[in-house]
């Protein structure tokens, strides 16, 4: 769809809502949308006209010019081009014209502002047209992010240690990891690189008078590691920084084909509290269409042995819209996952990004309509069975008009998931694809982003120190 814009450059946000409400237009010459900027002594008027199919449709949206912000101009030009979208569209969007990756954001800062719940709803339904069932998932996440918030100090930071390793491809993966199945040579030069951002960082936390409030340890697939691998690297966290005030502690565990009891207590003998198991299905077929080389069975046995080495939370993770799933088998899998009693479940919608094989191989995969029902019976029973959402986020490329969802156990919150995903604090992130985010005094976010693939990230350790200490120059 060709994009004009006139009198502005908002390019970002138009663009990230026009990917939203019209996924299928992206990259194919059809229709055209005209947004426009207008200023007056007393009104800024946006205008947005769209033609699609030889069907035009106009709105328009005005502020005070004695108000104009850069939040205001783009919020108008943004309802603007909304408002003009509808009817081109087939249904309203249950997010209405909110299209960034966080939106629950907007509830957040207004309760941490003194609003409630009820001004919070008020807000994003005539605001930004949100429905109902999303107005309340995101009241729901942000009381909990509140109650997060409640829990720092301003020397507090979250650490994040990556590890970019997986044993195998999952089909519907886009990230930047390496599969290194029976090839370990990159391993260990990783981990003497690792050693070194590990002990510069806590060095210059310690100088800084930052302290760390949550550890996450994620991948990739960090129990890709061997026991013995994951004994050091724990040692070596716990060294190098000053956990006293850590209230939480999670190792993603991800696949259970890389668990198993050793590995398991020896995560445990060494500190972390919090474990991810993520089965994404309970479909054996499914699995398989996924590249997922293990059973449903194992997710039970890996399970148990997390269980069993007293493990204070576990997560589980669900994909609603996985190829030759049906509403019948992700409905098994949700219940044999709630039979469990975890305490988190996160309930993702399946997002088809480049450099994933289900992008490429354009395979089939359950209807909108179909993906809808998953996430319609998942928060119902979730919520019958006493799991509250506590955080949310959404993705490019999702099927419909979803997002993905944590789900918690009362006390339960895996405050490092609010912390990272609301941009609360300030998030040090060590090993290869790491993103820093550095919350300034100002209020600006500043990102700081490590070498992506692992072979860079060994190379380039020395720009990598370089880097931390400009971030802390700004703490």
């Amino acid at each position: 769809m060709k994009l004009t814009f006139i009198g502005h450059d908002e390019r970002y946000a138009i663009e990230q809502l026009q990917m939203s409400l019209f996924p299928q237009y992206i990259h194919a010459d059809i229709g055209e949308a005209v947004t426009k900027l207008s200023r007056g002594k007393t009104w800024l008027t946006a205008t947005t006209t769209i033609e699609i199919n030889g069907k035009k449709s106009s709105a328009t949206k005005r502020i005070l010019a004695a108000e104009e912000s850069v939040r205001l101009r783009r919020r108008a030009l943004q309802q603007s081009y909304y408002l003009a979208a509808l009817p081109h569209l087939d249904a309203a969007p249950a997010w209405g014209a909110l299209a960034g990756v966080r939106p629950t954001k907007l509830s957040t800062k207004h309760m941490l502002e003194g609003g409630s719940p009820k001004s919070a709803d008020k807000m994003l339904k005539d605001t930004y047209f949100v429905d109902k069932d999303r107005r309340q998932l995101a009241i729901d996440c942000s009381l909990s992010t509140v109650k997060a918030v409640s829990l720092l100090n301003e020397n507090d930071v979250s650490l994040y240690v990556g590890i970019p390793f997986c044993p195998t491809r999952c089909a519907y993966c886009s990230f930047v990891s390496r599969t290194i199945g029976k090839r370990t040579e990159l391993m260990t030069p990783y981990l003497e690189a690792l050693a070194k951002e590990l002990s510069v960082t806590g060095e210059l936390l310690k100088k800084s008078g930052k302290t760390i409030r949550s550890v996450y340890i994620g991948g990739g697939t960090p129990t890709t590691l061997t026991s013995q691998q994951m004994a050091w690297l724990l040692d070596t966290i716990y060294a190098s920084f000053d956990l006293s005030r850590c209230l939480e502690f999670t190792v993603e565990g991800g696949r259970p084909d890389t668990l198993n009891a050793e590995k398991l207590r020896t995560i445990r003998e060494h500190g972390a509290d919090r474990m991810s198991i993520n089965p994404q299905t309970m479909e054996d077929h499914v699995l398989k269409a996924c590249g997922r080389p293990h059973k449903a069975a194992d997710v039970l046995r890996a399970y148990q042995e997390a269980v069993d080495a007293g493990f204070k939370a576990i997560n589980m993770d669900l994909i609603a819209g996985l190829p030759q799933d049906s509403f019948e088998g992700f409905c098994r899998s949700l219940d044999a996952v709630i039979a469990l009693n975890p305490a988190n479940i996160t309930v993702h919608t399946l997002a088809l990004k480049k450099g994933a094989d289900l992008f490429e191989k354009k395979v089939t995969l359950p209807s909108q309509e179909e993906v809808s029902r998953m996430v319609e019976y998942a928060n119902a029973q979730l919520a019958k069975h006493g799991y509250k959402p506590y955080y949310l986020y959404r993705q490019k490329y999702m099927s419909g008009s979803f997002e993905n969802v944590g789900w918690s156990r009362d006390g339960l919150d895996c405050l490092y998931n609010i912390y990272m995903m609301e941009e609360i604090h300030t998030i040090l992130s060590l090993g290869g694809g790491g993103m820093n985010k550095v919350n300034l005094p100002n209020g600006r976010l500043e990102r700081f982003h490590n070498p992506k693939f692992p072979e860079q990230y060994i190379e380039l350790i020395d720009s990598v120190l370089t880097q931390k200490e400009e971030l802390f120059n700004l703490l």
